[in-house]
């Protein structure tokens, strides 16, 4: 692989190893194990398998392989571990690194399943987490501490979209010797900027833009070599959250168009927050590439795009949402996001449900908010949908 090729190139190249049949589709290595050609070989590869070497498939697989290595070269960093879904992604880029008696700061506007690692999981493993507002320096550097082990992030929250600062955000942390993780669905590896920004571990859910097509649950851990090949790889090897190679096959398949797809859903995005600016239904749009969102200029520095996501809240609250929810004819109701086709989704009836209704307040996850992920579909089509939904609210 040339260092010198473009995103969209190593979208369809990067990591691509063929067999002795030179397939043009990458293979799908379909076993749970490998066979040695003697004793000897066994327990070498056992001491240390080499690259291109492989025990067994919850350790490593060629077709996993591939799909790690193609979002480490897109994603700028040497390496990067497959897993089963995004949680188990988030879960075990967390736990690889954490122990009784550490120290935990992060955003408090995350994904209900993030929240509830931090929230209840850690808590009980003997970890301390304090969590801030996002949005706020002042509130993370009187939050990071001399003996802080870790800084966890949302890029672009879930599902306020609001917009974390990464490079000083990265900087106070790196000031006490903090390791950096961040989540990185909503910014997408496409306008990813995250690792040059200061980041150390960057960590996707692969069912969302990656796949973006409805069809397989995966995610991955991306950072430095000695990180990802040693903490990271011990733990998730050994707790079984690894990528099966039919899902990262699949994952390959949905890199190959991903720019295509990623870029048409944010000029559609773009384009509708301009035809929902000021809408009488509306109490507020929220699109980080409306100059309308208080952290534009922000996002635009570090994505240099507003991404596929919008979100607006409904005038009536949760029954108009509803109303709005249910006439729709094109974008579809469900909680996923990244999709080719255009979801919406109601958050605080769905996806942040369990929240404490203080935390929902808290965090702008009102009754009549809805979030829409933005498919492929044509962008006149999605407005006119939008807009005769909203007569009914």
């Amino acid at each position: 692989m040339s260092e010198e090729w473009n995103t969209r190139t190593k979208l369809v190249h990067s990591g691509t190893k063929r067999s002795q049949w030179n397939e043009v589709s990458e293979a799908i290595f379909l076993t749970q194990g490998f066979v040695y050609d003697t004793a000897e070989q066994a327990e070498a590869r056992f001491i240390k398998a080499e690259p291109d070497e492989y025990i067994y498939a919850r350790y490593g697989n060629p077709t996993v392989a591939m799909f790690e290595e193609r979002m480490a070269a897109i994603e700028g960093c040497e390496a990067g571990f497959a897993t089963a879904s995004g949680m188990a992604a988030v879960n075990g880029a967390l736990m690889a690194f954490l122990s009784a008696g550490d120290h935990v700061v992060s955003s408090r506007a995350l994904f209900g399943s993030c929240l509830y690692i931090l929230d209840e999981i850690l808590p009980r493993m003997g970890v301390e987490v304090t969590l801030v507002d996002g949005r706020d320096l002042d509130a993370w550097n009187a939050a990071i501490r001399e003996d802080t082990k870790l800084v966890f992030f949302e890029t672009i929250s879930n599902p306020a979209l609001e917009v974390v600062d990464i490079k000083s955000v990265s900087k106070m942390a790196h000031a006490v010797g903090a390791l950096v993780i961040a989540d990185n669905v909503f910014a997408t590896p496409v306008y990813s900027n995250a690792v040059e920004q200061g980041v150390d571990i960057v960590v996707y859910s692969a069912t969302k833009h990656i796949d973006g097509q409805g069809r397989a649950l995966g995610g991955i851990i991306l950072g430095p070599q000695e990180l990802i090949r040693g903490k990271v790889e011990a733990y998730m090897k050994h707790t079984g959250g690894a990528m099966s190679p039919f899902t990262a096959w699949i994952m390959l398949k949905g890199l190959e168009t991903m720019d295509l797809r990623v870029r048409a859903q944010s000029d559609t995005a773009a384009k509708l927050a301009d035809a929902l600016a000021g809408h009488e239904k509306l109490e507020r749009l929220i699109y980080p590439g409306h100059d309308s969102h208080p952290q534009h200029a922000l996002v635009m520095s570090q994505m240099g795009n507003g991404g596929t996501m919008l979100a607006f809240d409904v005038k009536g609250g949760k029954e108009a949402a509803f109303r709005v929810l249910n006439a729709l004819k094109i974008a579809v109701i469900s909680n996923n996001l990244g999709d080719a086709k255009t979801i919406a989704t109601p958050p605080a009836a769905t996806t942040h449900q369990r929240l404490p209704q203080d935390q929902k307040e808290m965090l702008g996850i009102t009754p009549g908010l809805v979030r829409l992920s933005l498919g492929i579909e044509d962008p006149d089509d999605l407005i006119n949908d939008i807009l005769q939904a909203l007569t009914h609210a």
